[in-house]
């Protein structure tokens, strides 16, 4: 399949070298120079993943996140100069599966892009085999990877849904972070890396957990979904 990747950057040469070492992998590359041109790539596209600059015109990259979020969980990685912990927080916390800080090394860029682009679509792939999950009032479809509650739709990124996939298969079993991080990521986990707590955080809030406690955790060791209240 040749998968279309979305680069949307204000920078002409940004666009032009992920093009040039993209489209030698077989992919097709669509351009956007601001964030209200990328919104419009993408409606009359079918676009398997987005590179999103933060910094640009019209609207910011974070605001296009945003509106992504709404009704697409493609896989969205984030480019920006900025390099503090706090904008990479910020940009995951919205929904972002990814995060390249400029100046990046290109072939670690497409790396990364072939990396997103395998664990999303192969997984879909994959977890048509699986009948639905359900726990309490939570209803897993592995069919369309999308999660329901009291049959509301809940839009997931990819990483949430493999990590509440792995949580709603066993229910009252104990996941350290790293078993979560190396399940949502697939990759090996960093040392003090606060992107699980980041990610169940986020699950929280959109499973209303305070109220429903779904996922607990356990001191010293990591989480657990609850089969019951």
């Amino acid at each position: 399949m040749n998968y279309q990747i979305l680069i949307a950057d204000d920078e002409k040469e940004i666009r032009e070298l992920f093009k040039l070492y993209l489209e030698k992998d077989g992919y097709k590359v669509l351009e956007a120079s601001n964030g209200l041109e990328a919104l419009d790539v993408l409606k009359e596209n079918e676009i398997d993943l987005v590179v999103l600059d933060i910094m640009m015109p019209e609207m910011n990259g974070l605001n296009v996140l945003k509106k992504i979020r709404e009704t697409n969980n493609i896989p969205v990685m984030m480019l920006s100069s900025k390099s503090a912990d706090s904008d990479k927080i910020l940009g995951l916390d919205l929904g972002a599966d990814d995060y390249l800080t400029k100046p990046f090394n290109p072939l670690e860029a497409v790396a990364r892009i072939h990396s997103n682009i395998r664990r999303f679509y192969s997984l879909g792939a994959k977890e048509k085999e699986l009948p639905a999950l359900t726990l309490r009032d939570l209803r897993l479809d592995t069919e369309r990877c999308c999660l329901f509650q009291n049959d509301v739709e809940i839009e997931l990124t990819s990483v949430e849904y493999r990590i509440i996939l792995l949580l709603m298969e066993n229910p009252g079993k104990v996941f350290t972070k790293q078993q979560i991080f190396s399940a949502g990521w697939q990759e090996e986990y960093m040392i003090d890396d606060n992107n699980v707590m980041v990610c169940i955080s986020k699950l929280r809030t959109k499973l209303n957990d305070q109220e429903k406690h779904y996922i607990k955790t356990i001191r010293g060791l990591g989480y657990r979904m609850e089969a019951a209240k």
